[in-house]
């Protein structure tokens, strides 16, 4: 399974209970049918930015994040699985329930290649004003998922 589809399983995780270690964490995803090994594990929490504290792993939610949202890098490097040029429009694919916030993080960013966006449950439309920006907006797209 892919490694977007692992963060979301943790971040499911997270949501439903607390861990307080790495191998209870690993062990959940286990079961969830995730094969993580401690390394893998390791490295999800890191780029993830989850944190320990004193209910165990949390995903962060610092004052600053919670009023502005995640960066737009972060929401593509994140939920991002996949991006479409149509002419002047990009048909950005996400994880499902993830579009409207990634759509709401490019809005924010104020990109000036974008119009405006329209985020549904897994797919964002990306309205350009016309190809060639659209162009500039998926390959920067597509570098922020490589």
């Amino acid at each position: 399974m892919s490694k977007l589809s692992r963060h979301q399983a943790i971040r499911q995780l997270l949501s439903e209970g607390e861990f307080w270690s790495q191998e209870e964490l690993r062990q959940a995803l286990v079961i969830k049918g995730f094969e993580a090994t401690q390394a893998t594990l390791s490295r999800d929490i890191h780029e993830m930015g989850l944190i320990k504290g004193p209910n165990g792993y949390t995903l962060p939610v610092a004052e600053e994040v919670e009023a502005e949202g995640p960066s737009v890098d972060q929401s593509i490097r994140t939920f991002a699985v996949g991006v479409k040029q149509a002419q002047n429009l990009l048909v950005l694919r996400t994880i499902a329930g993830s579009a409207q916030p990634v759509a709401a993080a490019i809005d924010s960013d104020e990109w000036p290649e974008v119009v405006g966006t329209v985020g549904g449950d897994d797919t964002v439309l990306v309205i350009c004003p016309d190809t060639i920006e659209a162009g500039r907006v998926l390959r920067k797209l597509q570098e922020l998922m490589a």
